[in-house]
């Protein structure tokens, strides 16, 4: 089926992903959209995938795809696409994703594209769309040779939309072998984590080398709670020790899509661009008015951040009654 177009459904902290919904609403938008849902997933999984454009989902509840990495979803994602021959195959751009394009482009003999902002068919292929140099150039790149296209999509690259199609479901049995459990999970820990989260945050303060400390993030903390919104970083910060890495933004770190980003003493920098250029509304408050992140912003103070921050949040106070 030439516009047959599959998504691989990622599940983390018993929930589909919101990247898994972006991707699949996209590919039912461009063909028709199968899911692939292996391993331990919540009871409302195959309605959830469904409401964004599942028509299929190949099915296997085995805890092997949990417990064991890469090796077990491999062997059975490679069966089904050498069994149905999707004309592309979407994994979101997670460590689990590329591990998996990885290992599945090394074992069907075909190319991949990594760091997918969009993609087209046209003439029985693909062409992807590629951010450039902090999303400042869009470059398009297509793979030759036959066989199934895979492609690994960057988070927020589509918007999820409800889109339900009629479902049916396939089981498929799941992958054996001892040689398939040599990477076995031992333990999961979970980072207790507090207030909005990057990735699902409308607004999102961030702070760079600017900032000159870790206790300086404090006054974003409180901007960004006032505003109920999360607190983001730059690699410099996060390299500096002053917050974790679980709040970095840009290409390393994570990929965000507010309505409004605050950006406090960020210079501009191509890496941390790539991961927030496409914000609706970017605020920059910065004393060096030749900063680069003026010219990627809609309204831009030029003025020291440890004046007009305190300011800000005494403003909005007010305006609050607090």
């Amino acid at each position: 089926m030439a516009d047959l177009i599959w998504v691989y459904a990622e599940v983390v902290d018993e929930k589909i992903t919101p990247t898994t919904l972006e991707m699949l609403s996209k590919a039912s938008e461009a063909g028709t959209a199968e899911a692939v849902l292996l391993g331990p997933a919540p009871d409302d999984a195959a309605a959830t995938l469904a409401n964004h454009g599942a028509a299929k989902i190949y099915r296997s509840a085995d805890p092997i795809y949990r417990d064991y990495l890469t090796l077990p979803a491999v062997e059975t994602i490679a069966g089904l696409i050498q069994k149905h021959n999707p004309a592309v195959m979407l994994f979101a751009s997670s460590y689990g994703g590329r591990d998996l394009v990885a290992a599945l482009s090394a074992r069907l003999d075909c190319g991949a594209i990594t760091d997918v902002g969009d993609f087209v068919l046209k003439d029985g292929s693909v062409e992807a769309t590629i951010p450039a140099l902090g999303a400042s150039y869009q470059n398009t790149s297509t793979l030759i040779g036959g066989g199934t296209r895979l492609l690994l999509v960057r988070p927020k690259s589509f918007e999820p939309k409800a889109n339900e199609k009629p479902l049916s479901v396939e089981e498929v049995p799941a992958a054996a072998g001892e040689a398939l459990r040599k990477v076995h999970v031992k333990e999961r820990v979970t980072v207790k984590r507090e207030g909005p989260q990057l990735e699902g945050a409308k607004t999102i303060v961030s702070g760079g080398r600017g900032l000159k400390g870790e206790e300086n993030f404090a006054m974003l903390k409180e901007l960004a709670d006032l505003l109920g919104g999360a607190v983001g970083a730059t690699r410099a910060a996060v390299d500096a020790g002053w917050v974790p890495y679980a709040m970095q933004i840009g290409q390393t770190g994570k990929t965000v899509k507010p309505d409004i980003y605050i950006a406090c003493a960020i210079s501009g920098a191509v890496q941390h661009l790539s991961g927030m250029k496409t914000s609706k509304t970017i605020i920059s408050i910065n004393k060096d008015a030749e900063a680069p992140m003026f010219q990627f912003s809609d309204f831009g103070v030029v003025g020291d951040v440890f004046k007009v921050v305190p300011q800000l949040i005494e403003e909005i106070k007010k305006r609050k009654g607090k």
